[in-house]
């Protein structure tokens, strides 16, 4: 008796799944018959919509809406400014501009960091100069105090103490590679610390003072010169 119920039970239960898909297939039709309507009723309704008109309504939001920076960097020379800036990173030029600050200027004020940097990238842009940062940074690196920046050639081991600091100049040296605007040592080529007297420095003439540092340009040489 068990046997013939369970028979009958399991066949309902067949009946019933078979009907259910049954109605969910007609149903599936229906939907896909009805949208099919629905979508070549807009097809119908785009086909009057002037091809001007549809580009401007599917052309994406101008840059500056989508917050995309499209212009010059803005540069904002304070503590606040640089610490809301996202951690930098980069490849060799970044790193060496990174390491030539945090060695000649991370104990200066934002606005000192910055014009160091400028300096790096005047001489990148000057023919006097390599090309390059690395290049410049490093240039006459060998021979012992006769490099151009101090720190590649005094014999200490160039050792990363300050991870706060390396932060901070590594922002300003993203910031700079990314063209961030030279405005404030008009140009200029050598920097030394005010408590120095270098012979070059009275034949250049000074174009900035800003922390401990003394900014000059070196003077253009001409064909008479």
């Amino acid at each position: 008796m068990r046997t013939v119920l369970g028979r009958l039970t399991r066949a309902a239960g067949l009946a019933a799944l078979v009907a259910l898909t049954g109605a969910t297939a007609q149903a599936d039709d229906l939907l896909a018959s009805r949208l099919g309507a629905v979508l070549g009723q807009e097809r119908e309704a785009l086909r009057v919509v002037p091809s001007s008109r549809m580009a401007a309504l599917t052309a994406p939001p101008p840059a500056e809406a989508r917050n995309i920076q499209t212009g010059p960097l803005v540069v904002s020379y304070d503590r606040a400014f640089l610490a809301g800036q996202p951690r930098a990173s980069g490849g060799a030029e970044w790193e060496c501009l990174s390491e030539a600050l945090y060695f000649e200027a991370r104990g200066e004020s934002v606005r000192g960091m910055f014009a160091v940097a400028e300096v790096i990238l005047n001489r990148v842009d000057s023919r006097a100069y390599p090309n390059s940062i690395c290049a410049v940074v490093n240039q006459g690196t060998g021979r012992r105090y006769a490099c151009q920046f101090t720190y590649t050639c005094d014999g200490n081991a160039e050792t990363i103490h300050e991870p706060a600091a390396w932060a901070r100049v590594g922002k300003v040296a993203r910031l700079m590679v990314d063209g961030a605007p030279r405005e404030l040592t008009a140009g200029a080529t050598h920097y030394h610390t005010k408590a120095v007297s270098p012979s070059w420095a009275r034949r250049f003439p000074r174009t900035a003072s800003i922390g401990s540092h003394y900014f000059y340009r070196q003077p253009t040489r001409t064909a008479s010169n």
